[in-house]
Order: C-alpha cells, then structure tokens, then sequence
C-alpha cells in the first residue's frame, strides 16, 4: 500500500488520541527530541504521518482538518508525497500556522487547546507559540506524543557501537576539552550546562557513532558541570570497552531515561542551557525541579567550531583523499559525454559514491549527495531519491553537491559541469557566481568581522545583473562530525558571531533559473591570519581554500574576467595539479593535466 492510501487511517487514529488527550488540534514537526537536521529512520514521525521526507516542514491536524507547510525548497516536492485530498499545502514563510489554527478552531468554543510535545520543539518555540496562540484564544498544551502509541511497525533504534575518536587526532583528550568548556561554564554565572547538540557531546568525549545516517554522532543528552565532570545519558549497548579509560576522570555513563531524574535533582543550581537548541521538555523539568536557569549559547559549540591544528592537518588530509574520488567521477563523466552516453542522476550519484568508497578511510557520505541536471539544479536542495531520477540531457549543465566522512575530516564540495554545448547565457551565468567565489576567496578582513559582512563579496556581481540567490554564502562544517555547523555562517542575515581561526565555512555562492539550469560552485576554506599582512595596524584574516577539485574552464566567460580572477584561477589549479596530480594515474592523470591548463 503507498504512504498516500495509508494517510486517511492514520489521521484518523491519530484524531481518536487527541479527543482522549483533551486537544483539538496537534503539531509534529520534522525535528525529533534531538532537534538536529538529519533524523534517525525511527524517529520520523513527521512521515509516519504525512508521507512528507523534505528536512523542513511540520503539520498541524485538528479534528476537523489538517495542513502541512514546508518552506519555498520542499513546494514540489510536498505535492508528491503528500495527499492533497487530508492536507492544505503551505509556506513555512508566507503563512501563519497560528492563523491557520484560529481559523480551524474558530467554532471550538471554550474547547480551543492546541496540543504540542515539548520534546519536539525548543523552548524558546514554546514560548513565541504559546504567546501568539493566546492572542488568539488558544491555549498551547504539552502532551505525550500520541503517534508513539500509534505507530505500531516503528522501526527499532541503532544500537551501532561508538567509535573511540584518536586524542591526536582531535588534537586534546576530553578531558582537556572537558575542563575548559567547565571554565566557560563558571565564567557564565551558571553550576552545570545541558548539551544536547549531538555534535558537541561527540566532541567533548572523543567519541563518534552510527545512530543517524551521515552524521558520525551518538543520541544522548549530557551535562556537564563547571570542573569538566560530565554525565553522559544514552542507550547503555553503545558503550564499548576501553571507554570509560579513554574519555579519562570525571565522567560517568547512564540510560537515557534516568536524564529527567538528573534534572529534578538541580535545585537551587544554576543550569546553563541553550533556549535555541534544547527541547522545551528539559527546560520544564529543570525549572519545575527548582534549577535556576541561565540562558545561553552551548559552551561547546564556539570550541568546537574553531579547529586545532591536529583538527586542521586532518581536514586537510581528508580533503586531499576526497579530491582524488571527485576528479576521478568528473574524469569519467566528461569521458561518458563524449561517447555519447547519458546517464541518469541515480547513476551518476551512485558512480560518485563508487569513487568515495574505494578509498580505505571512506565512512559515509556527509549529507545526501544532490544530483542535479538541466531543470531540477534550479531547485538549490533537489533530491534525485524523491522520483524517477532525470536523464542527463545533451548541452545542459550538471549540478553535482556531494561530500564525505572520513576519520580526519569532512568534505562538502559543489561543481557544475558542462554537459556537450552550453549556451553564452549559461557561461555568463556561471563567470558571475565564479566571480563572487573568488572575491570571497580572496577577501581580506579585520578581527570581529562576521559571515553577514562578507555575504555581499559573493553576491555582488550578480546584484549588479539584477540576480541573486535564496541560500547563504556559507556554513560551519565540522572534523568527522556534522557538515553543517554552528554558529559561523556567512549569509544575508545577522550574525552574531565573528568568524576566528580554525573555522571551517564553505564557500558557495549560486544561481537557479526556473526549469532552466543550476549554478553552484562550492570550496571549504578555513579561517586563517592573513600571512601577507602579519604586524599590520589590525589583525586581519583570510581564508585558506581546502577543497583541492578542478573548476570546469569552458562554462566561464574570459572577456567578464579581471586578470586578477584569471590568475586566481590559474594558481588553484597549479595548486591542484600539484597536490592531486601525483594521487592520480592514467587516463584520470590526463583528464587533470588537461582541465587544469592554465586560461588566459
């Protein structure tokens, strides 16, 4: 039976629950109890209930109806997974699900409870939520989640073993980390923190695991008190033995259900949490156990995010191993075009993954490999696996963002590609996005600069065309952990915090023309003090660029290039030809020497 013919019983269990729970209406989003962007095959609730797969959306059903709103990446998308005969489609941006839910309940009388599970969702959505819904008359409701109990075929939880993550490697023992991330606590008025960033407790304990498909995480929840002792809550068949000795003094190891007995036993204390990152559930416990509570940034996340050395040395090494299974993809695809065969977007993400699987070191994929030709590269997130992947078309170009796990690093790479004759208007398209790649890749900035000051060197030559782009400019990535991490970014919005040495962004400005073609071309870099600039009056930055993959010469105008971007180019690729060159042998050595060529 399809998702779609499965969704009428389900609204109407789940509808029977919410009359025995006392709510008219309920919300589920994407996120689980961990609130992280990828989500674990049993936790997926927001499918078991619609159908809808996008990393972005939620649905709210009352007894009478019930809408899913998905932001502007997943409008397609939700039309095919979703019945439109059981939901309303709309926009994350353009509509207010408060409203909507007004609306709906308008004739509930006194009876107007919206119910919510507050493990689902932050506390400080909680608290924006339950305020916007009383002015209208509703009143927000925290509830056992009832598609617990109703879905009966859930599919069991990784119980996969943790991994023991190198000391050298990280660059410190936990208990180093430990014990600063405990400074930081004191230092922010507060006894102990909760970390439920997935990431940060990885990084904490030089620990990585398998319970969620691309991210080397394990699930749990932590805290950890200002000396650096810390108590780490997850399912107890993950541990393995040396662990305790590994992660050193001062840390302990419990189920993850004893977590809420832990926060009713802070009275008095100060707990440091993360309103933006930790479920509302916590929150509630901690206060109604009498936790005094100090709002702040995850302690950890800021460390974290500023790569050590060892971290450094190893996310390049990562990223020289992964460059070898890309140039050996783009040497065989240009390979296939010219002998005349096209092939699909499933088989051209599965001959990638063939390249990064032949590497030893290969672990995962680091997100969803986005496989993209002709029209669908217009859509920024596509996703071949939600239908019948695309035939490559003959004079088109090809959008191909991809990256690896690897026990050094982690990659994340975008290259567009010309497939046959592209027009003028194509390669006109691509020499502005390239512009703006290399004018950040160039860019020269003072201490205390953030993401937000530097979006516009990437946008600007496409601004001056009247285009633009619906995505940031760049994102964290972290070592062996989460491809997208906080809290750098480089995007229109504001930003608060400034980008430091040892951060790692990408860089990865684009453009979509509906139904027409994609453009995005993506390097990691690493923030760095400027070596050309070392005493001057400031301390000023730059980026080292750490993605080491040709970029495809014949999609760029020369007559729109600067001799400054020219010879930007022709270095990368000296650079390239240079480190790669000698990983490389044969015909994929040919196809390098021949693309990296200097233009000009």
């Amino acid at each position: 039976m399809s998702q779609l013919l499965a969704v009428e019983p389900r609204l109407t269990a789940l509808r029977q629950s919410l009359k025995q729970l006392g709510v008219q209406a309920f919300i589920q989003p994407r996120a689980d109890e961990y609130l992280g962007e990828y989500v674990p095959e049993h936790n997926e609730r927001l499918w078991w209930l619609t159908g809808f797969t996008g990393s972005a959306g939620f649905a709210v059903v009352s007894l009478e109806q019930a809408a899913i709103f998905v932001d502007g990446r997943y409008t397609i998308q939700v039309k095919s997974q979703v019945s439109a005969n059981h939901f309303s489609y709309l926009s994350m941006a353009d509509d207010s699900w408060e409203e909507w839910l007004a609306q709906v309940l308008a004739k509930g009388g006194d009876q107007r409870r919206v119910g919510y599970d507050p493990k689902m969702h932050t506390a400080s959505w909680a608290e924006q939520a339950q305020a916007a819904l009383a002015k209208r008359g509703l009143e927000l409701v925290p509830v056992v989640n009832p598609i617990d109990a109703l879905w009966l075929d859930r599919p069991a939880p990784s119980v996969g073993a943790m991994t023991l993550f190198d000391h050298a490697g990280a660059g410190a023992t936990s208990l180093e980390k430990r014990q600063r991330i405990g400074a930081l606590i004191a230092e922010a008025g507060a006894d102990v923190a909760l970390i439920t960033a997935l990431d940060s407790i990885a990084w904490l304990l030089n620990i990585r695991g398998q319970d969620i498909p691309r991210l080397p995480v394990v699930l749990g929840a932590a805290l950890i008190d200002s000396r650096g002792d810390m108590a780490f809550f997850l399912d107890p068949r993950k541990l393995v033995s040396g662990v305790e000795a590994h992660v050193g003094a001062g840390v302990t190891f419990a189920p993850e259900a004893d977590l809420a007995a832990a926060l009713s036993g802070l009275e008095a204390k100060r707990l440091l949490i993360d309103c933006d990152q930790s479920n509302a559930w916590a929150q509630q416990v901690a206060k109604a156990a009498g936790a005094i509570l100090v709002s702040g940034a995850d302690p950890a996340a800021l460390p974290k995010a500023c790569k050590n050395p060892a971290e450094l040395a190893g996310m390049r090494k990562a990223h020289i191993r992964d460059a070898v299974a890309v140039c050996r993809f783009l040497a065989w695809l240009d390979a296939e075009v010219a002998a005349g065969r096209f092939h699909d977007e499933g088989h051209l993400a599965d001959t990638l993954l063939g390249f990064r699987k032949a590497l030893p070191e290969f672990k995962d994929t680091s997100f969803d490999t986005i496989s993209a030709v002709g029209g669908n590269a217009a859509m920024c997130h596509y996703s071949h696996l939600n239908g019948a992947p695309a035939v490559m078309p003959n004079n088109s170009l090809y959008l191909v963002d991809s990256g690896g796990q690897y026990p050094d690093g982690t990659t994340d790479i975008t290259r567009t590609v010309a497939i046959g004759q592209v027009t003028a208007e194509m390669k006109r398209m691509v020499t502005l996005v390239l512009k703006g790649h290399i004018a950040l890749s160039l860019a020269r900035f003072p201490k205390g600069t953030t993401g937000h000051q530097l979006d516009a060197l990437a946008r600007q030559f496409l601004w001056a065309e009247g285009f633009d782009y619906d995505h940031g400019t760049g994102h964290g990535v972290g070592h062996y952990l989460n491809v997208h991490e906080g809290p750098q970014r480089i995007g229109k919005g504001p930003v608060r915090v400034p980008l430091m040495p040892g951060m790692v962004c990408s860089n990865e400005p684009g453009y979509y023309r509906d139904h027409a073609f994609g453009i995005r071309i993506e390097n990691l870099v690493a923030v760095q003090p400027s070596n050309a600039l070392q005493g001057s009056e400031r301390e000023t930055y730059e980026f080292e660029v750490l993605t080491l993959v040709p970029l495809d010469t014949r999609l760029f105008d020369l007559d729109l290039m600067t001799a400054q971007e020219i010879e930007w180019v022709n270095n990368y690729h000296l650079q390239v030809a240079k480190v790669i060159g000698p990983l490389l042998s044969g015909a994929d050595l040919d196809w390098l020497k021949q693309v990296t060529q200097a233009i000009g």
